[in-house]
């Protein structure tokens, strides 16, 4: 009985990790389907200004916050959390490859209150947009 009691408790546990770092994902050719139909998303772009500026979406918020560890990167989103607050649309996230600067942002924007329903992540983020439509340079 014991021995039953500790596989359940291990196999709960482990479950409750494995939701604790989920995140929600938008795949490329859905991203660009939304894009364009004109669905009313924010486009949250934290690559670095040399890359934002040979590729990015339009619209698109401007943060260069890559990699999102600092309170320097931090202190960069807080100046758009004010356009993400004031209203319910979906936030999409756009980093250099989709993974640990994108994932920052995505916790960071929770803990600062913004529902996990609303945040996704562009997968594989700008290094892997297969699509050269509906991407700028400036």
């Amino acid at each position: 009985m014991a021995r039953i009691m500790l596989l359940l408790a291990l196999l709960l546990g482990t479950a409750g990790m494995a939701v604790a770092g989920s995140y929600n994902y938008v795949e490329p050719d859905e991203f660009r389907q939304w894009l364009g139909k004109g669905k009313d998303v924010t486009v949250v772009d934290i690559q670095v200004a040399d890359d934002y500026s040979k590729h990015h979406f339009y619209p698109s918020l401007e943060t260069n916050a890559y990699p999102v560890k600092t309170s320097d990167d931090k202190s960069k989103l807080d100046k758009i959390m004010p356009l993400i607050s004031a209203d319910r649309k979906g936030v999409v996230i756009v980093c250099p490859r989709g993974g640990g600067g994108a994932k920052n942002t995505y916790d960071y924007l929770k803990e600062k209150g913004i529902e996990e329903t609303r945040i996704f992540i562009l997968r594989e983020g700008m290094q892997g947009w297969p699509y050269k439509d509906l991407v700028r340079a400036r």
